[in-house]
């Protein structure tokens, strides 16, 4: 359930953030660091991308930082339905994947920058400030490979095989690592089963796999090398 913070008198002059997370100690985190901010407060919680966009439609938040793996829909696709149905709404992607895979593509999506929760909490705050005045918030590292790409230098850098997959093929390949078979997956994203094997056809094709045993184990070993959760 959403949750909404008591309205303030000290809190008017303050900008609103909205935490979108699904792990309640780290919105609790999050939002004692948030509040310890003399201009900046959390104005309300959210733990999936349907309590989310309601959150958003009932509070007016100023900002949104969501976690790019959400239960049910993911993050990223609750970053883009945000940027499509208001895209005034600065988003700051949070996530424990690894920036140089989804970064990127959190940009693409809608995203106004990326932090990873590894990053030290002066990083979460310097990130919040820097979007809210119009830039946009990367790590140098990450920076100066997308400068790289930008200019033609793309080439000079190894690049990951699965930045050939789309977000939602990612997704798939990602949830297929963690032991989810194609119904499980199908009934957590929403999809058809069809759609999930279409999914399924596009991976082992984009990265070049011989079968369903292989995608598993190289699936298996990539999130295990990740420590994703």
């Amino acid at each position: 359930m959403a949750q909404k913070k008591q309205p303030d008198k000290a809190d008017e002059n303050k900008t609103n953030i909205l935490l979108v997370d699904d792990h309640p100690i780290v919105r609790q985190g999050l939002a004692e660091l948030i509040n310890h901010e003399a201009d900046l407060v959390v104005c309300g919680q959210a733990e999936d991308a349907h309590q989310a966009m309601k959150a958003v439609k009932e509070l007016m938040p100023d900002m949104a930082i969501v976690d790019i793996s959400l239960k049910e829909t993911s993050g990223m696709e609750l970053i883009k339905d945000l940027n499509s149905q208001y895209p005034n709404l600065p988003v700051l992607a949070l996530s424990m994947h690894d920036e140089s895979l989804y970064a990127e593509r959190a940009l693409r999506a809608g995203a106004r920058g990326y932090v990873m929760k590894i990053e030290a909490t002066e990083k979460v705050i310097m990130a919040i400030h820097k979007i809210l005045s119009g830039e946009i918030y990367i790590s140098d590292k990450m920076a100066a490979k997308m400068m790289h790409k930008l200019v033609g230098g793309g080439n000079k850098i190894k690049a990951s095989p699965l930045d050939s997959l789309s977000d939602r093929e990612l997704e798939v390949f990602q949830l297929i690592g963690k032991g989810f078979g194609t119904r499980q997956i199908s009934e957590r994203l929403y999809l058809s089963i069809k759609t999930i094997e279409t999914y399924r056809a596009h991976i082992k094709e984009k990265l070049h796999l011989a079968g369903a045993a292989e995608m598993l184990q190289y699936a298996i070993q990539w999130v295990n090398s990740r420590n994703d959760v």
